[in-house]
């Protein structure tokens, strides 16, 4: 049974949801304010948080950056809807997903699923299970990553593109792969969350000294992970 963390100020919401998720499975903690986040964070682990962007005392923003810090728990993010730039900063600040509110439990249900497949699935049975391209190196099953040797801090959405980018290194992956297989959903018109993804991904590669052009945008394509060498895996 997986545990999820709902925080949202909204207690009756809250209650509807947990009773919700709780039928189909789910093992799920409330709180409703950001240091009760962070301190149930702190004292417990989940398999996923479901935030909230307007909470009291800490924003779901000022959540989720304190939070990265120290954990990297998949975070699925209620944005208000049609605040796109929400969505978007949520993206750039480590969340895993988002979904507008009011959403439909059963779609909130679905995207929980999505995320915790794709954090399954990156963890394999298997002791070892090493990808280098290059200078890049991915460890699937410790979910570990570095560029020239120097250790990369990625979320679950960012290790899964960077991995699918590298299982296909030197050819292009159209947005809709992407979105399908990192995300576990279909790519809608205006979703610019694999587009935040990369560009997370190219800033933290570009601190370990990569160049801006080791993952490239091939216009009305999709992306590409340029190589030297070849794949090994």
């Amino acid at each position: 049974m997986a545990k999820l963390l709902l925080v949202d100020d909204d207690q009756e919401l809250c209650s509807l949801l947990g009773e919700f998720l709780s039928t189909e499975g789910f093992e799920t903690t409330m709180v409703h304010d950001g240091q009760a986040a962070l301190d149930a964070t702190a004292e417990g682990s989940y398999d996923l948080i479901v935030l909230d962007v307007m909470l009291p005392i800490y924003t779901g923003f000022e959540v989720l950056r304190k939070l990265r810090d120290y954990c990297q728990t998949p975070v699925l993010m209620l944005t208000a809807k049609g605040e796109d730039v929400d969505r978007i900063v949520g993206l750039e600040m480590g969340a895993d997903d988002y979904l507008p509110k009011p959403c439909n439990p059963r779609e909130l249900v679905a995207r929980i699923r999505a995320i915790l497949r794709r954090v399954d699935q990156a963890q394999p049975e298997e002791p070892s299970d090493l990808i280098t391209v290059d200078q890049l190196e991915l460890q699937i099953s410790a979910h570990s990553a570095s560029y020239s040797n120097k250790p990369l801090t990625l979320t679950g959405a960012e290790f899964t593109v960077l991995e699918l980018l590298m299982r296909s290194a030197g050819q292009v992956i159209s947005k809709e792969a992407l979105t399908e297989q990192a995300l576990g959903r279909k790519l809608t018109p205006y979703d610019r969350s694999i587009d935040v993804h990369v560009s997370n991904l190219r800033k933290k590669l570009a601190e370990k000294g990569a160049s801006k052009e080791l993952i490239i945008n091939i216009r009305g394509a999709g992306y590409m992970l340029t190589v030297s060498g070849k794949l090994n895996a």
